[in-house]
């Protein structure tokens, strides 16, 4: 990844206009291209660990810079991020998966899925039914916590249908999202060690993901991220 990537991410939160962008459109192309190498390289690496990303490209795990501003009040047409999602079928898939984000001063590694759908999220609370003291005890090993702190992500403030609200499981069962989270500095991400770095912390997320996707394997027909 170039060095100045977060320098052109930076410019362009502040300058956020197509005309800027016009007049910079070079370096957005050379950071742009130096993304997807990076992402390249770091696929490669995964694939030595998740055989199931198999078959993907950079450009299937990375996201346009133009933003849907349709239904959105703020209408600058950029985003201010570059990121990748590596799961199989690429950024739009139902699994769950490893994701970089890019983002001055607000850079992290995340994992798990952020928004299932609703048969999807009915199968991992099922799952956490069954066996959640085996989803506890990855959250709560010593490393994993150090690494991600607790489990992130949407929850309903009531238990969800079908589970009473004194479920042994229902803090687990009352989240709609699955994430964990680990926060990068700029200097990280722009260091020789990213890649090494991200599969330090993506490698620690493996017994979670596998979690999630055993869960939603049994929705999917039986591809998943780790390749089962």
């Amino acid at each position: 990844m170039n060095k100045d990537t977060i320098e052109f991410l930076q410019q362009l939160s502040e300058n956020n206009s197509k005309e800027w962008m016009v007049e910079n459109r070079a370096w957005y192309e050379q950071t742009r291209n130096g993304f997807l190498l990076m992402v390249g390289d770091l696929l490669d690496e995964l694939l030595m660990i998740n055989p199931g990303l198999q078959g993907l490209r950079p450009k299937d795990c990375t996201y346009r810079q133009n933003r849907d501003v349709r239904f959105s009040a703020n209408k600058n047409p950029y985003k201010i991020n570059m990121g990748a999602y590596f799961s199989p079928q690429g950024k739009k898939s139902p699994f769950p998966g490893y994701y970089l984000h890019v983002e001055p001063g607000a850079c992290f590694l995340a994992g798990g899925l952020r928004m299932p759908d609703a048969e999807t999220l009915k199968k991992i609370r099922q799952e956490i039914d069954y066996s959640g003291e085996e989803l506890q005890a990855i959250l709560h090993e010593p490393e994993f916590r150090k690494a991600f702190g607790p489990l992130s992500g949407p929850q309903l403030k009531t238990s969800p249908k079908g589970y009473e609200k004194d479920h042994q499981y229902i803090d687990l069962l009352r989240f709609k999202g699955f994430l964990v989270r680990h926060p990068l500095t700029d200097e990280q991400v722009l260091s020789d060690q990213l890649i090494p770095t991200c599969m330090e912390y993506f490698q620690k997320m493996n017994g979670f993901i596998g979690f999630l996707n055993r869960a939603v394997q049994d929705h999917e027909s039986g591809e998943g991220l780790l390749g089962a």
